[in-house]
């Protein structure tokens, strides 16, 4: 009964130390500054914001690259769903919630698109999402002749940034992406394709639906995304040349984080408390009004060093623990 009690204090502490190590290191920042990391209302706001969008395009990117599929539309599909759903709701005066869908809409059929468009063409995914989101970009700059999209004034699309609302989209979209690939024969079908792609093409997994739906549950995830972008500001800055890309970037540090998380519980958990960890250094930056270039630099030296960890975490652990040196002495 100790031994597993032990092993779950240990499992809790290796899923929290990275979330709550970074929560620390931040709060010690920003209290060297004399700022209090969580001193409004916008500053939970902010939080929860980026933890929401930051695990959905966590979701959404992990989707296709963890089966060889490196997709840089992703980006391009959120904001050429906020695009239409912003300028449908905003002139026809309708609701926030019917912008949410019309938005998960219009990135599902996109995703779908997407998909459909590798699956034809049979050309390398990084050539062919390349190509579609210039496309898409083109599209969106089409639609709003440039201009982008506002409606600042539009008080019912405005008001969905909200702490209650982030959650339920937080909870929402885990729950669900759960389900989809851990309790649904897409999901065994995925991992499967995931784990051995010849093999189990050989016992009959039909991988092209599978990756059609792959890119669409990554489109529909990339329509929310767009939306909570677009209602956080009003405004919807258009992006040409590849402009939209960055939104993949995003996602790359939380991804490694929550895959590391994964090994100690469910990797979808892992996702979010990578996306959580992120999103307290997000709020540091705002708090502490870190120039962006500072930001991309930290970010980057963040991300390197953890997948410097990850390439040699035995050696690390090992020297760490002194575990070659108390080998040693005993066998002396």
């Amino acid at each position: 009964m100790n031994t597993n009690n032990n092993n779950i204090f240990t499992r809790i502490v290796k899923i929290a130390v990275i979330p709550v190590g970074t929560f620390l290191i931040v709060f010690l920042l920003c209290s060297l500054k004399g700022v209090k990391l969580f001193e409004t209302t916008g500053n939970w706001i902010l939080f929860f914001r980026a933890a929401a969008s930051v695990m959905l395009v966590t979701f959404a990117l992990s989707l296709n690259l963890n089966s060889g599929r490196f997709d840089f539309s992703i980006g391009s599909v959120a904001l050429l769903s906020s695009v239409i759903s912003a300028s449908i709701c905003n002139s026809a005066g309708l609701s926030t919630p019917v912008m949410l869908a019309v938005s998960m809409l219009a990135g599902t059929l996109f995703g779908m698109l997407s998909g459909a468009v590798y699956v034809i063409v049979k050309l390398p995914p990084i050539i062919v999402s390349l190509g579609v989101a210039l496309f898409y970009e083109g599209l969106a700059f089409s639609i709003t002749k440039g201009y982008g999209v506002s409606f600042v004034a539009n008080k019912e699309l405005t008001s969905f940034p909200s702490v209650v609302n982030y959650l339920l989209v937080i909870g929402i979209g885990l729950i669900v992406f759960i389900f989809l690939f851990d309790y649904t024969q897409f999901g065994y079908d995925y991992k499967a394709l995931m784990s051995g792609q010849k093999v189990a093409v050989n016992t009959g997994i039909r991988e092209i639906p599978n990756a059609i739906g792959c890119y669409t549950i990554s489109g529909a995830l990339m329509g929310v995304v767009g939306f909570i972008s677009a209602t956080n500001t009003g405004t919807i800055q258009m992006a040409l040349n590849f402009g939209s890309i960055g939104t993949m970037f995003t996602a790359f540090l939380p991804m490694f984080i929550g895959g590391f998380i994964g090994r100690f519980c469910n990797e979808k958990i892992g996702y979010l408390l990578g996306a959580v960890t992120t999103a307290f250094i997000s709020l540091m930056y705002a708090r502490l009004n870190v120039d962006s270039s500072i930001q991309q630099i930290v970010t980057a030296l963040i991300l390197v060093g953890f997948l410097i960890y990850l390439n040699n975490e035995n050696k690390i652990l090992e020297l760490v623990t002194l575990k070659n040196y108390i080998n040693r002495r005993k066998n002396q």
